[in-house]
């Protein structure tokens, strides 16, 4: 009877003494570094709330069918940290608790975060998921050279066609457009260029047929690669050229702004002498939202990141977690990587855009380190940042975005916009093409 008790006891202990987490965690950003500081922010929160929380790497790849298979069995972790892609279907199939989440996005104030952030996680009246940081697609361009040459900014594309015409020549290719066709960088070029003029390949059900937009787009698309050098061109060469002084404008994301200043010795300026030097950086200006003549409001192509309280969550606590995130704890939230991690809150009560400025002193780099606010001037910051204000995607407010997705996978629309770049077909063809491929989806 005492070695039963003796057990019993001896049980006891180490059932009092096992550390389980309260909450747990899925997060895609699933580098030792990045995980590092979310491990890091998952302790500092217990701190503030004794809530302890398990921080799970998912890789992105494997997320959703992770979280269906979570969901089937009744065991979703109490917080997903998710890509856009996920936001509405999972509102639609019950994985996320949409009110859980509208109510902190109310608690946080609605005004403080980016509007088209906001509207591309509507479900309803509601917002089914929390923005947490997301980056916008850029025209990338030489400010140096535009105002040597009496030039607008390239917001529109008149203005870039005529930076074009301008600038051309003198061993500089007036743009480097994105031709590879089975690069997604085509895709999201593409997408880009075509949303910048209203263009909108889906519908609520289907699809939508295409018409004087699309042809205007196109023209558009062709007036970029006939400036650009010959060949299949993707990321790599448009950044090599732009940093070799021989592209005065590109389109890229905002990953390119720490190397643009000399601060990755994989991909160093070529534009002087010194690979480490931010001279180029200076000298460069970055679009978000600009417009086509079908569009004069424009658009911004993004990637938006959320977070979201589950089915499944511990609900009280799993709410407490996001809002430490999107608050006290944001500027810890952004520095995983600050360069793709634009601030889709603003502000709070207190500073409208207190973390605005937070964000712009994380210092950024790989193999030297500097704040943003050293290398690109307020302005430019701002400029940065107000993208995710008209940020878009194709399908996202028509509940469509899985159907846009598997339209841009097919690369259709890469394949007929070379076809007709390379003089192939008419652009009266390439729109009777890409309707007849549409119509299969």
């Amino acid at each position: 009877m005492k070695y039963i008790i003796k057990v019993l006891c001896v049980f006891a202990f180490f059932c009092t003494n096992i550390s389980y987490a309260d909450i747990k965690f899925w997060t895609t950003e699933v580098q030792p570094a990045r995980m590092a500081k979310q491990e890091e922010m998952a302790k500092s929160f217990e701190a503030k709330t004794g809530i302890k929380v398990e921080v799970i790497p998912i890789e992105e790849k494997d997320l959703g069918t992770r979280a269906t298979a979570a969901a089937a069995a009744g065991d979703l972790p109490d917080v997903i940290y998710h890509t856009l892609q996920y936001v509405l279907p999972w509102a639609e199939a019950g994985i996320l608790d949409v009110d859980a989440n509208n109510d902190v996005v109310k608690s946080l104030g609605k005004k403080t975060f980016a509007p088209g952030a906001l509207n591309m996680a509507k479900s309803g009246s509601k917002i089914a998921a929390v923005p947490v940081d997301g980056w916008t697609q850029m025209v990338v361009y030489r400010k140096d050279l535009f105002e040597q040459a009496g030039l607008k900014p390239p917001t529109n594309y008149a203005n870039i066609t005529k930076a074009i015409e301008t600038l051309s020549g003198n061993n500089m290719y007036g743009f480097v457009a994105a031709t590879k066709t089975d690069e997604n960088f085509m895709s999201q070029v593409l997408e880009h260029v075509l949303l910048a003029n209203g263009v909108n390949l889906v519908k609520k059900g289907g699809t939508k047929k295409q018409g004087k937009a699309l042809k205007n787009s196109l023209e558009f698309y062709k007036v970029l690669a006939k400036a650009s050098p010959p060949g299949e061109l993707y990321w790599k060469q448009s950044r090599a050229l732009y940093f070799a002084g021989r592209a005065p404008m590109i389109i890229w994301s905002p990953f390119i702004m720490d190397e643009l200043a000399g601060l990755r010795d994989s991909a160093p300026p070529t534009y002087n002498v010194d690979p480490t030097s931010n001279e180029l950086a200076q000298k460069t200006g970055f679009i978000t939202n600009f417009s086509g003549p079908n569009n004069k409001k424009g658009a911004a192509w993004a990637d938006i990141r959320y977070m979201g309280v589950t089915a499944d969550a511990d609900t009280d606590e799993a709410k407490q977690f996001i809002m430490y995130s999107m608050d006290e704890g944001y500027t810890s939230t952004l520095s995983i990587a600050p360069e793709g991690k634009f601030p889709v809150r603003r502000g709070n009560s207190s500073d409208p855009s207190a973390f605005t400025k937070a964000w712009s002193k994380l210092p950024v780099g790989v193999d030297r380190k500097a704040p943003l606010t050293d290398l690109y001037s307020a302005d430019v910051i701002n400029n940065i940042v107000a993208g995710l204000d008209t940020a878009s995607r194709w399908g996202v407010k028509e509940g469509e975005l899985s159907r846009a997705s598997k339209i841009i996978n097919a690369q259709f629309l890469n394949r007929i916009t070379r076809e007709y770049i390379d003089d192939q077909i008419s652009v009266d063809e390439a729109v009777d093409k890409i309707n007849a491929e549409l119509a299969k989806f």
